[in-house]
């Protein structure tokens, strides 16, 4: 089981660019059944919804209702985790272990650990601190 990170969707998201490539090369040749978290859509759908509410013209809210939509269409095709009681209780005990991982990480990081999956994502500085996490960036050849 593969759980994409945030930076690692928005980046299949974007559908282009040489990292973009690396990664759907071995997305597509992965055995593991790859979700994405509800964390990511909260991530995601805040800084839309920040863009939009800092929006002033017509033409910048058209565009941003137009990017939530494309989110929701995207999580509407995708496996989705949710942060769920197993997770919350993972995150609680990695809480005070006193990390110094972001606390939307480390509910990212809860998820996979709670499924027993690999995390997918390019932060690997942050979620190496995590103590059990399985990490790797499919972005690098």
């Amino acid at each position: 089981m593969l759980v994409l990170d945030t930076d690692v969707l928005t980046i299949i998201q974007r559908g282009s660019g040489p990292e973009f490539a690396t990664l759907t090369v071995r997305l597509r040749s992965a055995d593991d059944v790859v979700y994405v978290t509800i964390l990511s859509f909260e991530e995601q759908f805040r800084g839309w919804l920040a863009f939009l509410a800092g929006a002033r013209t017509s033409s910048r809210e058209v565009f941003a209702y137009s990017q939530l939509r494309l989110l929701l269409d995207d999580y509407g095709d995708r496996l989705l985790l949710d942060y769920d009681a197993d997770a919350a209780a993972e995150f609680q005990r990695l809480s005070k272990a006193r990390l110094r991982v972001g606390s939307m990480d480390l509910r990212i990081a809860a998820i996979t650990l709670s499924r027993g999956a690999t995390l997918i994502s390019r932060n690997l500085k942050d979620f190496r601190r995590v103590p059990g996490l399985s990490v790797d960036d499919w972005t690098r050849p």
